[in-house]
């Protein structure tokens, strides 16, 4: 009937629009094709709730897909256009339409296998780093709510843990089908939210489904080992078994990514998870929070929670929450670490980072030019192993740095959805703000800028984050503009006369994240590759983010803890040994009679001899 079809319509977009909009898409358009004509209200809401929520490539394949072979909806279509147009453009009204759906739409939280609405009456806005629109609000989670997810996730433990380790597996083998189904949404999500070019949320996306399907494997990672007769008649063995629940606190940079490096692998060795994704960007985490469950992720293995401070506090406070895992700044890095730490957690920390290219003269030009500009401005700048400071040896230094300008100017500015778009929004006026005021402190303390991109508005995007690409020439080591993350699109140019020096300007440097050293001469690879101290390292490879059967090595300044994030390193963090010494003495088999309860085994059957 009519009545149930609008029913379970607007059910199913305040799932969509709570959940980030994309991912319910499928369902909604399969709801929609087998809608009688006068369900033309019901289409209303799902074209719509993709305009609320920015996904406008939706609304276009809704309108020439459907519209177009319902000769019934199609006289009606110009009137729903128009009215959806009308309805989603007063952005400023937040009262609801007659079925109910609001035009800023608030982000659920996910507890025991649920999506349910907080009660918080404290929320932050969702904006497009775009258009500076906002497109819903993120709740901050109260202390219940917060405790109900850590409750639910100690309470599944109990039966996850014990659930073998091939069934776990599996559940990844078919979650990372289900996000290669859904990798468009995934990406434009990402693009909308975070801000970042298409291109660059779906490499995004992928990294982390890289890190899922690496998680498949733990069945043979989780081995352990045996020695036999340590003495007589005793063996000792030890075993890998999991945590319990674990806590993740995710950045903004990375909304698909970094929540992937985290609960996959923790899961699939038997943890369960309580996931604090950014609230600046927490839709990917929500979409693949359902993408997790229908793979068949038993409810309660992973809540979702939103929240800034007092939800961090309560992570590393609360004595259920046995390993953290961290990716984000400084500040907030040491207090996690050393909160977390004090209260008994195993914690890893992904902090802060000021990544070194070293250029030598050597070096091919059109190759390392054209890395040095992606690798600096890419994503805005906005990640942590972004390039923000070039070291050029010798006569490099005057070969280089104008045709990494000129490079940089050609790259394309503008909304992420936008085609050929090169660099993106950053994600909010505060940070761009205050890259913009490391830029000029760089100026007054005595840098040339030479590519200024300050004051950049895209047509179109007037109102967004903006921060063209900028380079700043003549750069030292004690200016503010090199000794702190400016985490934008700004590339600070340093000299070294020679490579000995730029190794020693590198390491006296206090993060150790990232580094790529850009030649032709091999003996010099070897030598910066032995001698630099930083955890990560690139030969004529601007960005050297390890793949998953390996860990992201971060050190120094960049990471606190023992183990890395994913690999094995990943795999070691969320699980502990545990050894056993077993003793069965030869003596006690028994010598005349057979065990109790073996009478019959290996008699011959009735009848035969």
């Amino acid at each position: 009937s009519l009545s149930l079809s609008l029913s379970l319509s607007r059910s199913l977009v305040l799932s969509c629009s709570h959940r980030g909009g994309a991912y319910s898409t499928t369902r909604l358009k399969d709801l929609f094709v087998a809608l009688p004509c006068p369900a033309s209200r019901a289409l209303h809401l799902y074209i719509r709730t993709h305009i609320m929520l920015r996904t406008f490539s939706a609304v276009r394949q809704v309108l020439s897909t459907h519209l177009a072979q319902e000769s019934l909806l199609a006289p009606c279509a110009n009137t729903l256009v128009t009215k959806t147009f009308s309805l989603s453009s007063s952005s400023s009204d937040p009262a609801a339409d007659p079925l109910g759906v609001t035009s800023v739409p608030s982000v659920k939280l996910l507890i025991d296998g649920k999506f349910v609405e907080s009660k918080s009456k404290e929320f932050v806005p969702l904006t497009n780093p775009a258009t500076q629109e906002v497109i819903g609000h993120v709740p901050l989670a109260t202390p219940a709510e917060f405790e109900a997810a850590v409750s639910s996730s100690k309470e599944a433990f109990k039966t996850w843990r014990n659930t073998p380790v091939q069934t776990r597996a599996r559940v990844m083998l078919k979650f990372q089908q289900i996000i290669r189904d859904n990798f468009e949404e995934l990406a434009k999500n990402v693009s909308i939210e975070q801000g970042k070019t298409l291109a660059d949320a779906r490499g995004d996306v992928f990294r982390g489904l890289e890190v899922v399907e690496f998680a498949c494997s733990v069945p043979s990672l989780s081995m352990g080992e045996l020695v036999e007769n340590v003495s007589n008649g005793i063996d000792t063995y030890s075993i890998r078994q999991p945590l319990g629940v674990v806590g993740g606190i995710c950045p903004f940079n990375f909304p698909a990514m970094v929540p992937l490096w985290m609960y996959p692998l923790a899961c699939t060795v038997g943890n369960t998870f309580v996931l604090k994704p950014s609230e600046q960007d927490p839709g990917a985490s929500l979409m693949l929070a359902e993408m997790a469950m229908e793979a068949g992720l038993p409810k309660g293995v992973l809540n979702i929670v939103h929240g800034q401070h007092d939800i961090v506090n309560a992570i590393c406070d609360h004595q259920d929450i046995k390993a953290i895992s961290f990716v984000g700044g400084d500040q907030a890095g040491k207090h996690i670490y050393a909160r977390g730490t004090a209260a008994g957690k195993r914690v890893q920390s992904n902090m802060g980072a000021k990544n070194h290219a070293v250029v030598l003269p050597d070096a091919q030009v059109e190759a390392t030019v054209s890395a040095l500009a992606g690798a600096f401005a890419g994503a805005a700048g906005q990640r942590c192993m972004a390039i923000s400071a070039a070291v050029f040896v010798g006569d490099s230094y005057d070969r280089f740095i104008d045709k990494v300008v000129d490079k940089a100017k050609g790259l394309k500015v503008s909304g992420g959805l936008e085609p050929g778009c090169d660099v993106g929004p950053m994600i909010s006026i505060k940070a761009r703000e205050r890259a913009e005021g490391l830029i000029q402190g760089g100026i007054e303390e005595g840098a040339s800028c030479v590519l200024d991109g300050r004051g950049f508005k895209p047509e179109g995007y007037e109102k967004g984050n903006f921060l063209a690409p900028t380079v700043l020439k003549d750069v030292t080591t004690d200016m503010t503009c090199y000794k702190e993350e400016i985490f934008g699109p700004v590339l600070c140019c340093l000299k070294a006369d020679s490579l000995e020096d730029a190794i020693s300007l590198i390491n006296s440097n206090p993060y150790g994240n990232g580094t790529a050293l850009f030649t032709t001469n091999g003996a010099a690879a070897r030598k910066f590759q032995n001698e630099i101290d930083v955890g990560q390292v690139g030969i004529n490879v601007p960005i050297p983010v390890p793949l998953p059967m390996f860990s992201f090595t971060g050190s120094r300044g960049s990471f606190r803890g023992d183990l890395n994030f994913y690999g094995k390193a990943g795999m070691q963090f969320y699980t502990q040994w545990k050894t056993i010494t077993a003793r069965w003495p030869e003596s006690d088999i028994p010598k005349t009679a057979r065990a109790a309860g073996l009478d019959g085994v290996g008699a011959s059957a009735p009848g035969q001899d």
